[in-house]
């Protein structure tokens, strides 16, 4: 067998269908900004804790809005809540609040 260096991986689906999407309508309802993310990457060009560990909050929000759940609950152990990404969003979304809440549902 020739080895062309590449192997294929297997498929990503996601079924919105069956997925858990209540933290989701959750969040929106404690914090409504976050509707309005158009997940433009400002708040991970800023963030302090990507110098380090690759984290993003539009990849975190995104996530909940998908409804994994558990993949949220891993990547908020590695934001440092400095604050860095509310400062710098165009749109004026909550970053922080919203990442302490998702904490407080998911982690306490």
């Amino acid at each position: 067998m020739i080895n062309w260096q590449f192997t294929l991986h297997p498929d990503h689906t996601i079924n919105l269908d069956t997925n858990d999407r209540t933290l989701a309508r959750l969040l929106e309802e404690k914090e409504p900004t976050s509707r309005i993310c158009m997940a433009c990457g400002s708040c991970g060009g800023t963030c302090t804790a990507a110098q380090f560990e690759p984290v993003s909050f539009r990849h975190i929000l995104l996530m909940v809005r998908r409804g994994e759940t558990e993949s949220v609950r891993s990547e908020l152990t590695k934001c440092m809540y400095c604050g860095k990404c509310t400062l710098v969003c165009p749109r004026g979304v909550n970053t922080r609040h919203i990442l302490a809440l998702l904490r407080t549902m998911l982690i306490n």
